[in-house]
Formats: C-alpha cells, sequence, structure tokens
C-alpha cells in the first residue's frame, strides 16, 4: 500500500504533531473541536513529515543537504547565505515523487468539489472568481519538531497566499519545502542544539478567508503582557492577517472582558487605534511569491478602527 503522503485537515489532532508540525495539527483541533461552538474554520489538507522525507530521498538530496550544513559555520554570514541559497536551489529544482504529487492532485479536488474541504460550510471562505478562475489557498509551512520552554520553530519557514491552481499549489508546496533551509532556520536549528535532520516539515494547504476586503488579525485568549487570563486581547488591521503576524503594520488593540461578554454585557475595556498604513491583498498573479501585493491605506481608513464594536 502506498504511504498516505497527505492528510484531511479535519482528521488531525495534536497527537499528530510528529506527522504534520505543531500549525497543522492545531487546525485540525480547530476544526473537529470548534465546530459544535459554531467557529467556522476553512478546510484543507496537509503533506506529512514522512512525505517530505522521501522527497529528499527520491531526489537524493538528504546526503548533498547534510554535507552542505555540516560544512558551513553558520556565525559567518556570507558562507551561510551562500549554502542557505544553494540548498534551497537544489529543494525549488526538484520534482515531488509522483505518489505525493498523486496525492496532493486528489485531495486538491476533494476540496474544491466539496466546496469547503471538511463536512461542514464555511462562511465567508473564497468563492471562484469571475470567469472560473479557481479557489483561492493558503500554502504554510509547519514544522515537525515540538515547541521547548526555550525554543519555538513558529515563523521560520514561508506562507504563500493566495495561491490558485493546483499546478501552483504544487510549486508552493516545493518552496515551502525549501524554506525549511532559510538562512534563519539554519542558525537557529544550530544556535538551540538541533540536529538539521530531527525537524522535518509538514505544507498546509488550506481554504482562504477573503479578508483582504474586510480586516483580519489575531486573537488571543489572555494579556500577553501580564498573563491575566480574564480578557481576550484582539491586534487587528486591513487586508490579510499576514501583516499584523509579521509586525510590518501598527495594528489596532482592543481588550475585550470575558467575563462581560459571558454576562451579556458591554464588554470592551480599552482600544487602541493603530496606524495602520499598508495592507496586503490578493494580486492577479496565481504563482508563489507573485500572488499578494502591498498596498497604502486611505487616510481616512487609518483614522477609524479596523473591527466595529
Amino acid at each position: 500500500m502506498a504511504n498516505r503522503y497527505v492528510l484531511p485537515l479535519e482528521t488531525l489532532r495534536m497527537t499528530d504533531v510528529s506527522s504534520v508540525g505543531g500549525k497543522n495539527a492545531s487546525l485540525g483541533e480547530l476544526i473537529s473541536q470548534l465546530a459544535a461552538s459554531g467557529v467556522r474554520v476553512p478546510g484543507g489538507f496537509a503533506t506529512t513529515a514522512q512525505a517530505f522525507d522521501d522527497f529528499l530521498k527520491h531526489n537524493q538530496l538528504d546526503a548533498r543537504i547534510d554535507a552542505a550544513l555540516a560544512a558551513v559555520d553558520v556565525d559567518d554570514v556570507g558562507a551561510l547565505a551562500k549554502a542557505g541559497t544553494g540548498i534551497r536551489a537544489l529543494v525549488e529544482k526538484a520534482s515531488l515523487q509522483p505518489e505525493l504529487e498523486k496525492q496532493i492532485r486528489e485531495d486538491y479536488a476533494r476540496v474544491v468539489s466539496n466546496g469547503t474541504g471538511n463536512a461542514r460550510g464555511d462562511e465567508g471562505v473564497e468563492s471562484p472568481h469571475q470567469g472560473g478562475d479557481p479557489w483561492s489557498f493558503a500554502v504554510r509551512s509547519s514544522a515537525t519538531a515540538e515547541d521547548l520552554p526555550d525554543a519555538s520553530f513558529a515563523g521560520q519557514q514561508e506562507t504563500y497566499l493566495n495561491i490558485r491552481g493546483v499546478d501552483h499549489i504544487l510549486e508552493a508546496v516545493k518552496r515551502v519545502y525549501a524554506s525549511l533551509y532559510n538562512d534563519r532556520a539554519i542558525a537557529y536549528r544550530v544556535h538551540k542544539g538541533f540536529s538539521h535532520s530531527e525537524v522535518s516539515i509538514s505544507a498546509g494547504v488550506q481554504r482562504m478567508v477573503r479578508s483582504d476586503t474586510g480586516s483580519a488579525g489575531v486573537l488571543f485568549t489572555m494579556d500577553t503582557e501580564s498573563g491575566f487570563r480574564d480578557v481576550v486581547f484582539i491586534t487587528a488591521s486591513y487586508g490579510l492577517g499576514e501583516t499584523v503576524v509579521q509586525g510590518s503594520v501598527n495594528p489596532d488593540e482592543f481588550y475585550v472582558s470575558k467575563v462581560c461578554l459571558a454576562a451579556g454585557k458591554p464588554a470592551i475595556l480599552r482600544r487602541s487605534l493603530g496606524t495602520k498604513a499598508l495592507k496586503l491583498v490578493f494580486a492577479p498573479d496565481a504563482r508563489a511569491g507573485k500572488s499578494v501585493a502591498e498596498v497604502e491605506v486611505a487616510e481616512k481608513d487609518r483614522d477609524r478602527f479596523s473591527l466595529t464594536d
């Protein structure tokens, strides 16, 4: 029986971290556990760590990459950049093993034909553009090493947004694979004492919400500064949420009381207006690296909050 290289997001749980990484395992928990509470999470699928490992073997890259990494001094910025560039080029030029490509195409067809990617209707997710263009997907990295108190792998690899069409998704998956060898990721593993072969990568392919026409951001279920657990802390800005995640905009901030929410009373304790000078929106090009564009936010929109009460 062929290896199961691709798994639907809704089937994943936190016990799958070693196979699909923390990000994709968490998405599986969100989809399966929060649906009954009315929380809608767009569906999709994830490639496994085994798929990545077999991709390296299929292209005879594992030994070449190991040798290149063993020879590099990560404190030599020039040498690190040269080694990282060379390794990423090898990965991006390689071909996905036929079984992995087949399974990605099959799961893509399942998601598109289903309309949601899981068994529940997801309002607000991207629907096909005029003229029959395909759905939009995010292709995200999910490192399989577990985060530790002194080591976090979040944000080290790449994310590609508004990828349309299965051929472009296949290319984006390879670019996610290549991003395991970003200069910062290579150096981080060395400084934290991780063997490069200990850390694998999964690519999550998930339907997109059209937040580029509205607002997006990050919600924390506690105050991140003090650890106080009776508030929800929200940061939000216009467009795709990646600008907030990457810290490239000064977002609006909101503190909301859980106690007041539960009691059905006005709950916004404090709000701060951010400058929100830029936003990230969908671009016409469907290819990774060209599929989103950064645009300026109109002055009148900067001077109002990105979320209503």
